[in-house]
Parts: structure tokens; sequence; C-alpha cells
């Protein structure tokens, strides 16, 4: 089948829900999201949004603390707009119904939080469930929207690219798109394709991200040619609940903003040895700090201790925090949470302009799939909610200079031929090549990489891949194989973008090029031929 609409959104987090508001005004809008509606990294923040909202901040501070996590590869004009066009942003959720926790100490009208790498307090949020909260309210308001329409348990499969007679692309047409529930594929024609499928933690076995993260934008615009950058900077949270029964819980970087001291098993310190902010670190300082201490140690985790505060002050400031901890026998009012570092956020993505167009006409990317240039080599907490937001709002204005001269292209489209592939006997492929992409991802390409390490992780890869490769084009599609491709795609681009930057800088610390040299303040590009 046929679905035609303006536009085709992909994934509905802030970045996809916030745009489709936007856009709904000019036309239809098609939302195509791999499993429920609210099932996204947004909904699983907690931290916060950063912006500029009250008299003891200012725009250069938020700038300065940016660009310096950024660890000298943020694009500074990036920077700076997205900053300073924060305020009316905000206002925009608070208007859609947002409710941001309000603070009991005029003159202050919102409760700020600080985090790792700022300087100041200006983190919004709505307790510690301020994703939830957010794609709470957007959903209320899109509902009510009758030209959208959200196509739940779909998964987009590749872009749909045309081509003139010398193979060289002329512009995105839309997506081939598996309906899940009722196995089928369907072909969606749209004027705009914009890619907000979030990021990409699953590609490694320990991360704080939900199952659908499985970097399916980013890679299906790499396999259409679009440019992706900086893939090597792959964030990774330091603070990750470490429990036998908790699968990869996030203890959000609040805990260390109201206060929460790092400490080993003894009970001894050890931040300040790595960072003049101690606790308050920016998190790849953090993450590596934490990492080199379990290693000498052979600890498995350290210590996150705000025993400090009251638990009155705990259980209203961090409920979810709270409530999860308990579950697992944890009283953090009254003894450390046990914390490890987990894959959480990747910097890189689909490279984009100042208004999320991608190197493809009719192609947009917003929020995590996206590489904007804001976060440069380590992105500043609560950074991410705040640029999906700026990024999804300069899509609408590019796109609405040109909406009305637009035309649907009339090019044909040809339906999904599945070929001579049979239904899969031997499932066992897929589980078995799942886990040890992740492993090997884990094991080689994690904090601390070495050239040797990822020799042997791309070897690998290009093994697995082989072997999807034939199996994809064998047998019938699935979520999962879809899913097996695009991380083994992601995780393929990682590794090749880790092993061309031969220095360390920000998230990216190799054994072999410990130094951070001047020669490589620049992207890393990368482009399928």
């Amino acid at each position: 089948m046929e679905i035609k609409t303006d536009f085709l959104i992909i994934g509905s987090g802030i970045a996809g829900l916030s745009l489709a508001i936007k856009v709904a005004q000019l036309g239809s809008v098609a939302i195509v999201t791999k499993k429920e509606k609210s099932e996204s990294n947004t909904n699983y923040a907690q931290g916060g949004i950063a912006a500029v909202t009250d008299k003891t901040d200012s725009f250069e501070d938020h700038i300065k603390d940016t660009l310096d996590c950024g660890a000298g590869l943020c694009n500074k004009e990036v920077v700076e707009f997205v900053v300073r066009e924060a305020p009316p942003r905000i206002q925009e959720l608070i208007d859609w119904g947002v409710n941001f926790t309000k603070s009991e100490e005029p003159p202050h009208l919102y409760d700020l939080g600080q985090e790792g790498g700022h300087h100041r307090r200006r983190v919004l949020h709505a307790k510690d469930l301020t994703g939830r909260e957010i794609e709470r309210a957007l959903h209320e308001r899109v509902a009510a929207l009758p030209d959208v329409k959200i196509y739940e348990n779909h998964i987009g499969i590749d872009l749909i690219i045309q081509k003139d007679s010398k193979g060289t692309i002329i512009n995105c047409l839309g997506a081939y798109v598996l309906d899940i529930d009722q196995d089928r594929i369907h072909t969606y024609r749209a004027k705009y394709t914009i890619l907000c499928t979030g990021g990409a933690g699953k590609v490694y076995l320990i991360t704080t991200n939900p199952d659908i993260a499985t970097g399916d934008g980013i890679a299906m615009a790499y396999r259409a040619g679009a440019k992706v950058a900086n893939m090597e900077f792959i964030q990774f949270h330091p603070t990750c609940l470490f429990h036998p029964e908790a699968k990869a819980f996030l203890i959000s970087e609040a805990v260390r903003g109201e206060g929460g001291i790092l400490k080993l098993k003894n009970g001894s310190t050890f931040m300040e040895k790595y960072h003049p902010m101690k606790s308050l670190a920016p998190r790849d300082i953090v993450a590596k700090a934490i990492d080199n201490e379990i290693k000498q140690s052979g600890d498995e985790y350290v210590l996150l201790d705000i025993t400090h505060h009251t638990r009155d002050f705990l259980m209203d400031r961090f409920p979810n925090i709270y409530n999860k901890c308990m579950e697992y026998g944890i009283d953090m009012a009254v003894q450390p949470i046990p914390i490890a570092p987990a894959a959480h956020y990747i910097c890189g993505g689909v490279a984009v302009d100042h208004f999320g167009k991608t190197s493809i006409d009719n192609l947009f990317a917003c929020g995590e799939v996206s590489c904007t240039g804001l976060h440069g080599a380590n992105r500043l907490a609560s950074n991410s909610l705040l640029e999906a937001l700026v990024y999804s709002h300069r899509v609408y204005t590019k796109i609405s200079k040109s909406f009305k001269q637009t035309q649907m292209s009339t090019a044909e489209i040809r339906p999904w031929d599945p070929g001579d592939s049979s239904e899969s006997d031997d499932s066992i492929v897929v589980t078995n090549n799942w886990d040890e992409i992740r492993r090997c991802m884990w094991n080689y390409v994690g904090i601390i990489r070495s050239d040797k390490r990822l020799e042997w992780a791309e070897r690998r890869i290009d093994m697995i891949q082989r072997e999807i490769h034939e199996y994809y084009w064998n047998y019938k599609v699935t979520k999962d194989l879809i899913e097996l491709r695009n991380i083994t795609t992601v995780g393929k681009l990682i590794v090749q973008s880790a092993r061309t930057r031969k220095e360390s800088r920000g998230l990216h610390y190799t054994m072999d090029y410990p130094d951070t040299l001047d020669s490589f303040v620049k992207d890393t590009l990368l482009v399928k031929h």
C-alpha cells in the first residue's frame, strides 16, 4: 500500500512531536513510531532542559559551559543560536501544557537544577520525570490535531531515494515501512521526510537507553547516501544503577547536581584527582575516572552518596529514582547508591545544516539522530532536549518558506519487492549476532580504546555484516532483523570514525594517542560510496 503525506516524521520523541505540532499548520503529517507512541528516549529523560530562564544566569555563561564541555569541537555559531533561542522554545512547551517544577523560593519562578559541567543552576525539570511530562503534554497536543496520524508499531526499513541516470542522488521521496503487527511493508511517499529516531545506545551491551534505541535513522540515512558525522563520540553516562536485577536504570546527573559525592567502596573520594569540579565534573571526565578506578580496584562499581539530604527532600526531588532504588533494597537516604558507567548518548549522527537539512534534498534530521555541531566532542548535560526543540522549530521555519512551491514528486516508486525470500526457520542467527555485536562494541569500542581493540572490533563487525547481508536477502524482513542490521551498521560507523581520529578528545579516548591535537579540530565525516 502507498501512503501519501506532506510530512513523514519517523520517531515520536520530543523532536518528532514538537515538529508535528508545527508542520500540521502546513499540511498532512504521518508519524511512524516502532513501538507505542510514548516509547522514546525523551520519555526516559530524567534530568531536564538546560536554558537561561533566570536573571542570575546569562547566555554567555551557558555558551561558555557548552563550549568548554565540547572540547574544542563545538560549532560556536550553533551553540550561540541554540542557547539564545532557548527561552521562546521553553515558553512554547509551557504553553502546550508542560508543568515544570516551580520554585518555593522567590524570586525564582522555577526550581532550577544544576548538573555536571554547568556553573549555574539552569536546568528546568519536572521532578526527575521531565521526559515523561514532556511526552504527556506533546501527545495530548498532537491528539487534538486532525491532520496528524500516528502509525504505532511501524518501523522504517529504508529511505526511498530518487537518482538520475548517472546514479547521482536527486532527493528523498519517503520510506519503506514495516507494519509489525500486520507483517506488511508499506510505501510512504512524502514531500518531506524528517528523521527523529533518537539515539543508538543498544549498539552497546550496557546502556541507559530503551530497547528501541537501535540507531535506525542514522543507519537508514547512511545507506541512502547522506553524510554522517562524529560517530566516535559516544557519551557513557557515569552513574547507572549497578544491581544484578536492574536493567540499566539511569541515576540522573541531577543527583550530583544536588551534592551527590562519588566514592569508592571503602568510602574514600576520588574525583579530586581528576577535575577541579570534583563530582560535578563533565560526564566524560567522570565516566573515565570511574572506569579507571574500577579497573585499578577490581571492584565492579563505585558509590554515589547523597545521604546528607533528608529523606523528605530526596522523595520530593527524586521520587522516581528514590522509589526505583527502594525496589532493589537501596534506601538512598541512608546508604550510597552503587553505580557504574553505561552507554547513554551519541554526539554524532546524520550531518545537518543550521536548519536540520541533511546532504540529501527533502530529507531532514532532528534530535539525537542528527549531528548539529552543538555538542562537539562531549554533550553538556541537559542540552539534548533543548537541541531537539530548537532544531524542530528551525526545520519548520525552513520548510514553511518553500512548502507552497514544493510539489509532491510523481517519480515512480517501485513497491517493496520481497523477491524469493522465505520465512526464517533459524532465528538463532539474529539472536546470536545481536548479542555478539553489542558485546564486541562494549569490550573493544567502549570508554577507553586502542588501535588493536578497534581493529579486532572492525574484523568481527565485518564478518557479522556479511552474515546479516546474506540472511537479509534470503528471508522475510522482521523488526528484529531490521534492528540487527541497523546496530551493525552504526557499530561499523563508530569504529571507522574512532580509527580515523588519532588523538584523544572529549568522549573519545585512545591509549595509543592520549594527547589532544590541534590538527584534529575538525569533524569526522563519512558517506557511503
